[in-house]
């Protein structure tokens, strides 16, 4: 239930109209009534992320201003879509309540009741593989539908994942560490051939796909993993920035070895 006064639906209505306004090509803004999808869309990963970001800071305040944010991107892409006949804002809506109802059988259809994660998760994942048979007319591919536009690390994971359900994965993550190892060999060998870029990066690519494998072996997101030791580096370069400051200095005017003393005390902090 909403915290405000308005009457249901009015909030959104006007929102929806703001948006009208803004593209129109005579009285509205006039740069949101030249925009496409295609110049949308990097505007819509990116509010995504800054919603996540207040997520992880738990700043909620922030979180209902990015959350804002994210539905306005979705009311920019529903308004492009209207103008063109294709569908709005209550399209959209309408589909996804009609989604979510399909798969959630076990609340809204004949598996009320059904309560064991792993039951629920593989009829989700099957209901997910119809829905894209019948958009693709045909059988898919086990890898069909995986987002090119995901970061690379969640790709990464999203594949592996979906190649598991048939069977192509290691029982452990024992045999996944030793490619990790091979991984890492082949990388060392293609610098010690000489600086081809390319096949380095190649090898490097390898290295960083085993190492998303060995995370979601170890149930861990990858994404989640590499956003926590991010924040880890920067709290600690910003100790030694901090540490540096008290004597009027900076990362510039100091060496590497005063930095890594620093970063071991940051550590040990």
């Amino acid at each position: 239930m909403g915290m405000g006064k308005d009457a249901p639906g009015s909030a959104v209505d006007a929102l929806l109209a703001l948006m009208t306004r803004l593209r129109d090509p005579e009285d509205g803004c006039p740069w949101d009534s030249v925009q496409t999808f295609e110049t949308i869309a990097p505007y819509t990963i990116e509010e995504a992320y800054e919603t996540a970001d207040a997520i992880a800071r738990g700043d909620l305040a922030a979180l209902r201003d990015e959350l804002g944010d994210l539905l306005f991107q979705v009311v920019f892409h529903a308004e492009l879509a209207r103008e063109r006949g294709a569908f709005d804002f209550d399209d959209v809506a309408r589909a996804i309540a009609e989604k979510m109802r399909r798969r959630h059988p076990h609340v809204f259809g004949d598996r009320a009741g059904e309560t064991d994660p792993g039951t629920l998760n593989r009829a989700w994942e099957r209901q997910k593989a119809d829905e894209r048979a019948a958009r693709a007319g045909a059988t898919p591919g086990a890898l069909d539908g995986v987002a090119l536009a995901l970061p690379a690390l969640a790709r990464a994971q999203k594949l592996q994942r979906r190649a598991a359900r048939v069977g192509f994965d290691w029982p452990d993550p024992a045999p996944v560490l030793d490619k990790i190892d091979e991984e890492l060999g082949e990388l060392r060998a293609a610098l010690d051939r000489g600086p081809d870029a390319g096949e380095v990066a190649e090898e490097l690519g390898d290295l960083l796909f085993a190492c998303v494998n060995a995370a979601r072996h170890l149930g861990t997101d990858a994404e989640d993993a590499l956003r926590a030791c991010n924040r880890k580096f920067t709290e600690r370069f910003e100790y030694i920035e901090a540490r540096l400051a008290v004597d009027g200095r900076s990362p510039e005017d100091s060496s590497l070895a005063e930095m890594d003393a620093l970063w071991a005390e940051a550590k040990r902090r």
